[in-house]
């Protein structure tokens, strides 16, 4: 899959782990937006990020434009091997990350069920339940 978008849901900040230099974005199910999907993108190997705690527009994880990229260069200090490391949030523009490729997960769950993480290192992959999967390229 080359760029992850899903319109629609509310990906908000999850976590991160400095020790292991690793950001977690979810969307849950809600009856805001009537998804019923939970989505989990992991990002490791985090360099630099700037993140908003909530993307209202979706999500739609994709490689930093040439132009963006120089933005964000300029305004950070990047250096140009970065430039293929660098993804964007939201459909904006607006948020960023300089890391590894982002891997993800997909299930659905109920709008008012039991919730278990995707990425969870004590649970077995694939669960239990359908779930999908994939790298953003």
């Amino acid at each position: 899959m080359k760029d992850l978008v899903r319109e629609g849901a509310f990906p908000r900040v999850s976590g991160f782990l400095p020790s292991h230099r690793q950001l977690l974005l979810i969307s849950e199910a809600t009856l805001v937006d009537g998804t019923t999907p939970r989505v989990e993108v992991c990002f490791g190997l985090v360099k630099l990020m700037f993140l908003k705690p909530l993307y209202r527009n979706g999500l739609h994880i994709r490689w930093a434009s040439t132009a963006e990229f120089g933005v964000l260069s300029a305004r950070h200090g990047d250096p140009a091997e970065d430039a293929a490391y660098t993804w964007v949030l939201d459909p904006d523009g607006e948020g960023f990350v300089v890391c590894a490729h982002p891997s993800w997960r997909e299930a659905e769950y109920a709008l008012m069920g039991e919730r278990q993480p995707l990425y969870d290192p004590r649970g077995p992959w694939p669960p239990e339940f359908p779930a999908e999967s994939g790298h953003v390229s």
